[in-house]
């Protein structure tokens, strides 16, 4: 850093920093340790950002930790296509989960350089693992959107996806909505959202009239969950995902409730499940093993020293069934 640079950063004077460093002049002991403090700080973190990484054909993975409780099928596809992207490289894939703000298995990864890159597959508001790894310039991919413009992020389009699907939901006849969505911290969750209340307002139908709950859908609270869908005469649960849509349309046939003739479910998300049920579920299918393969390539690219495509769009569909009919 220069002089002036330094100045700027800690509010003195270019002389006063040049005092400091000096040893020559007369300046305060605490200002003086500031100055030298500070410098010394900058010169070790740029020491640490140009020290060269050994390569270890190694990229790290961190998926939810919650991904054993339950989504699974997102996740298990868009690893594999990691896996196939990295296979093709002559990359291994190390596996490792972060709870949303618990980043120690993803520092150890990094800090012991065991991996050349990393690939988030969660993209979380206020994200610490982002904040991490941009923060030492390490190559990072993710499988969402994120406001960081050096991380290769591949997405689709959750919000119009379910913008979409409202819509043509609301132009089935439908009119009073239940959504549903795990947790409005995790990105894909509030875009789903955001998208239902644009059909919403495009067609002209007010948010005060329907139901939204955010939140796991856990066990002990599906009879609550239902009961208040119920009692509010919905006519169209939208389920976040497919793991919310395949309990929540369990529970309502096991009281005895008849699909779609008693109230029609869809999911924003499709996974073969969803066609296996009885009816099988209206759902928006989204290539996950595909966007798992592109963000591994494009972050393998990235490393050899190749073009890359910084940010990536993977289409969608909606697949329409017997649970909406």
């Amino acid at each position: 850093m220069t002089l002036d640079e330094i100045a700027s950063e800690l509010g003195v004077s270019k002389s006063t920093v040049s005092r400091a460093l000096s040893g020559k002049g007369r300046i305060g002991e605490e200002t003086r340790k500031r100055i030298t403090d500070f410098v010394s700080r900058n010169q070790m973190e740029s020491a640490g950002q140009n020290k060269e990484r050994p390569v270890t054909h190694n990229i790290g993975v961190v998926l939810p930790a919650d991904v054993y409780y339950g989504g699974g099928a997102y996740f298990q596809n868009c690893l594999l296509g990691i896996c196939e992207a990295a296979s093709s490289f002559g990359y291994n894939v190390l596996i490792t989960t972060a709870k949303a703000y618990d980043i120690s298995e993803l520092q150890s990864l990094v800090e012991n350089n065991r991996v050349d890159g990393v690939i988030l597959t969660r993209s979380l508001e206020d994200d610490k693992a982002l904040q991490y790894l941009t923060g030492i310039h390490f190559p990072t991919a993710i499988t969402g959107s994120c406001k960081y413009d050096e991380v290769i992020q591949v997405d689709t389009d959750n919000e119009g996806a379910a913008e979409k699907m409202t819509s043509l939901l609301i132009g089935k006849g439908f009119r009073k909505f239940a959504l549903l969505v795990k947790d409005m911290t995790i990105s894909v969750d509030k875009k789903r959202h955001d998208g239902f209340c644009k059909a919403l307002y495009k067609n002209g139908i007010s948010e005060k009239n329907q139901i939204f709950y955010n939140g796991s859908v856990k066990m002990e609270f599906l009879d609550s969950i239902i009961g208040n869908i119920i009692a509010n005469k919905v006519e169209c649960i939208i389920c976040g995902d497919d793991e919310m849509c395949t309990m929540i349309m369990s529970k309502l046939q096991a009281e005895g409730y008849q699909i779609p003739k008693d109230i029609a479910i869809a999911s924003l998300y499709n996974s073969p499940n969803l066609d296996c049920y009885s009816p099988a579920v209206t759902a928006v299918n989204v290539a996950a093993a595909q966007m798992g393969n592109v963000v591994g390539k494009q972050l393998l690219q990235h490393l050899a020293g190749k073009n890359y495509e910084s940010k990536t769009m993977v289409d969608y569909e909606m697949v329409f069934r017997k649970s909406t009919n």
